[in-house]
Formats: C-alpha cells, sequence, structure tokens
C-alpha cells in the first residue's frame, strides 16, 4: 500500500475533477486521490462496498473534499451520515462547493464539516487554495491519537 494515504474528493463535475487533479499536483500533495461522483458512491467507498472493498486500492481517507450539489444524496446528507460513522467521525471534510449561501455554510458546520471553502474562480486561485490545504491540514495540523485509522501527518505529505 502507497505509505501516503488517500484523499477522497466527492465531485460530480468532471471539469472541477480535472483542476483539482491539477492543483494538487502543482500544489506539491502526492496522496492518491480517489474520486466519487455522487452523495450514494462517496458512502459506498467509505463503507468498502462493492466495487470499493478492496482497501489497498480504496483506501479509507485522511481527508475528504465535499461538493454540496451532489446526484443521489447530497453533500449534506453524506455529511451527516459520515458524522454518525464512529470509524470515520474524525475524517477531516472539507466542503468545497459554489455556494455562497449562508445557509448552506450553517448546516455544512451544524453537520460536522471541518472547513466550507468556495470554489475559486480560476485555476491559479485553486492552486493557492490547495497550497494552504496543504501547509494547514497535511503539514501543520495534529490529529487525535484515536482517529488514527483516518488522520494525516506530516509524514504523508512529500
Amino acid at each position: 500500500m502507497n505509505q501516503n494515504h488517500a484523499i477522497l474528493l466527492i465531485e460530480d463535475n468532471e471539469d472541477d475533477v480535472f483542476f483539482m487533479r491539477r492543483a494538487l499536483k502543482a500544489a506539491g500533495i502526492e496522496n492518491p486521490l480517489s474520486v466519487a461522483r455522487d452523495g450514494q458512491e462517496a458512502i459506498d467507498y467509505l463503507e468498502g462496498n462493492h466495487p470499493f472493498a478492496d482497501r489497498t486500492k480504496f483506501q479509507i481517507p485522511c481527508l475528504a473534499f465535499l461538493d454540496l450539489k451532489l446526484p443521489h444524496l447530497s453533500g449534506h446528507q453524506v455529511l451527516e451520515w459520515l458524522r454518525s460513522q464512529e470509524h470515520l467521525r474524525e475524517l477531516v471534510v472539507l466542503v468545497l462547493t459554489t455556494s455562497r449561501e449562508r445557509r448552506d455554510i450553517d448546516e455544512a458546520y451544524r453537520k460536522g464539516a471541518n472547513a466550507y471553502l468556495v470554489k475559486p474562480s480560476s485555476p491559479p486561485e485553486l492552486l493557492q487554495m490547495m497550497i494552504s490545504v496543504k501547509n494547514f491540514w497535511l503539514k501543520y495540523n495534529n490529529y487525535p491519537s484515536n482517529g488514527a485509522e483516518v488522520s494525516c501527518s506530516a509524514a504523508d505529505i512529500q
């Protein structure tokens, strides 16, 4: 298994997935990136349901980027489910969405989001955001010891 813990991107927009892959690479984030294309697929991935049962290939992520506007189950529903799962409660979830609506922001934090980020309008801005994510969440942030299964550490980034 790769020594770097996986990052999960829960995003249905193919263009956003493309730009995110590029920004993560340019920011020097070498963690493997898995993508779930809708809310139900995200839950299936995190539960290890078929076709995601092979945990050497589909690792429990150390960090998840979660869009709110998803097919099947919304990002809010995914977040609520995720925080109800004992083994995933401490997974870092960064909402990354286009919505600036106060009700979406408030609801995301009520349901346990660690941060709420609005998608930047340009690739250079997305790159700067990912550099900040790398520095704070993957390099400097300290995680609780009881969340070792899903936590990132400075050793996880290059």
